[in-house]
């Protein structure tokens, strides 16, 4: 209806900010928006156990660490549908939890550069108890006086 008013009016997208756009384009349903956390979440879970299972076949570090990688950042991306990406990502970079979000951020990089770039087993396995320790870490940041 908001759309429909816009263009009646005159005014068009264009004079919209990109956030704005970004929310209109965006705009779930509350159920659409709880159903997708859950999936994006529980895959989150199922890769992390997956990675888990993998480690211990042969060369299966490698494996540990990118299914574990891809886990956690399914997780995470998984609160981008109740809050939506604009907000999830502000709160991510507020100064109280700037540098919780910069090394757990790193850790995913360094995971995966270790595993798949540099091929350190232990590199990556020291990487992963990292990126565990740092997301403890993030996710404590967001409960007050957790800090």
């Amino acid at each position: 209806m908001d759309k429909l008013r816009r263009v009646l009016s005159g005014q068009d997208d264009e004079e919209q900010g990109l956030t704005a756009q970004v929310l209109d384009a965006s705009s779930l349903s509350f159920n659409t928006r709880l159903k997708w956390f859950v999936i994006c979440f529980v895959c989150g879970i199922f890769f992390s156990i997956l990675g888990t299972g993998l480690l211990w076949l042969p060369g299966g570090i490698k494996l540990f660490a990118v299914f574990y990688t891809f886990g956690n950042l399914a997780a995470l991306a998984s609160t981008c549908f109740l809050m939506g990406p604009v907000k999830q990502l502000k709160k991510m970079f507020e100064t109280t939890r700037l540098l919780a979000t910069i090394i757990m951020l790193l850790c995913f990089v360094f995971t995966l550069c270790a595993a798949l770039w540099w091929h350190k087993k232990g590199l990556a396995l020291l990487f992963c108890i990292l990126q565990f320790l740092s997301m403890t870490w993030y996710s404590l940041s967001y409960i007050p006086y957790a800090r």
